[in-house]
C-alpha cells in the first residue's frame, strides 16, 4: 500500500529492537537499515547494539543526537527530567523519518504489547512509527522469541530501559517487573480480575486508563 521497498530500525541495543531487527533482516534480507542514534548514551548500548548487527548481517548508519539535543535545549526553558528525556525519542524518530524518506522505508517500531497497553512510550517519539511487528507480543513473549532467534544473553538478560537518563530502568519506571504486568495484563484481557493482587490490579488498570490518549486515533473535529 505505502510503495515502500525496506524498512529502517532503529537499533539501541536492548532486548526489543533487537528482535525487531533480525525479524526485519530475516523478511527483507538486505533492504533493512539499522540506525545507532546515541543521545548521550550508555556506551554498552551501542556495544549492543553493533553485536547484534555484527551477528546477523545488518547494516547499520550511527548518527550521534547528543549535540543536537545540546543545541536544542539551549534554545528551550529549563524544566524538569521528563519533558528533556521525552525530546531523545522524538529526535530518534525525525531521523529515523529522515532515512524512512531518502530510502523510500517504512519507520518499523520496537514497540511491545505490554508497552502499548500501558502507555509506556512517549508520542511522537518511539510511538512515531509506521508498523509495530512486536505490537502483538507482551514483553516476557518477545523474550522468548528472542530466545529462539538466538539474540545474544548479555542483551536478553541486562535490565530494560529506553536510556532517557543515566540508570533509567523501564521497571523502575513502572514500579513492576514485567513478568508480574504481563500476567495482570493477561488477566485483564481474559476478565480474571479477581486473580492478580488487589493493589497491583488497581495501578495498571490506571496506567491502562492513562495511556488510552496515546492508542487512539486523532480526535478530528466533525462540523
Amino acid at each position: 500500500m505505502a510503495g515502500a521497498r525496506g524498512a529502517v530500525v532503529g537499533m539501541s541495543g536492548g532486548l526489543d529492537s533487537s528482535v525487531t531487527a533480525i525479524l526485519g533482516k530475516r523478511g527483507l534480507s538486505d533492504d533493512v537499515q539499522g540506525l545507532i542514534l546515541p543521545c548521550h548514551s550508555d556506551p554498552a548500548d551501542e556495544e549492543h547494539a553493533r553485536l547484534v548487527a555484527r551477528l546477523f548481517d545488518i547494516g547499520i548508519d550511527k548518527i550521534d543526537l547528543g549535540p543536537v539535543l545540546d543545541v536544542l535545549l539551549g534554545c528551550l526553558p529549563e524544566d524538569g527530567q521528563v519533558p528533556v528525556a521525552n525530546l531523545k525519542p522524538r529526535l530518534r524518530m525525525i531521523t529515523l523519518y529522515y532515512y524512512s524518506n531518502r530510502l523510500n522505508y517504512l519507520v518499523v517500531g520496537a514497540g511491545n504489547k505490554s508497552e502499548l497497553m500501558t502507555g509506556y512510550f512517549t508520542k511522537y517519539g518511539d510511538g512515531g512509527v509506521d508498523i509495530l511487528p512486536l505490537g502483538g507480543l507482551l514483553k516476557t513473549e518477545v523474550r522468548d522469541l528472542a530466545k529462539e532467534l538466538g539474540v545474544p544473553a548479555e542483551i536478553i538478560e541486562k535490565p530494560p530501559s529506553a536510556g532517557l537518563w543515566m540508570g533509567q530502568t523501564d521497571e523502575g519506571e513502572l514500579g513492576i517487573a514485567y513478568e508480574e504486568l504481563d500476567q495482570v495484563l493477561r488477566a485483564l484481557e481474559s476478565a480474571q480480575s479477581d486473580q492478580p493482587d488487589g493493589e497491583v490490579l488497581t495501578r495498571v488498570r490506571e496506567m491502562v486508563s492513562m495511556g488510552q490518549h496515546k492508542r487512539a486515533p486523532i480526535p478530528v473535529y466533525q462540523p
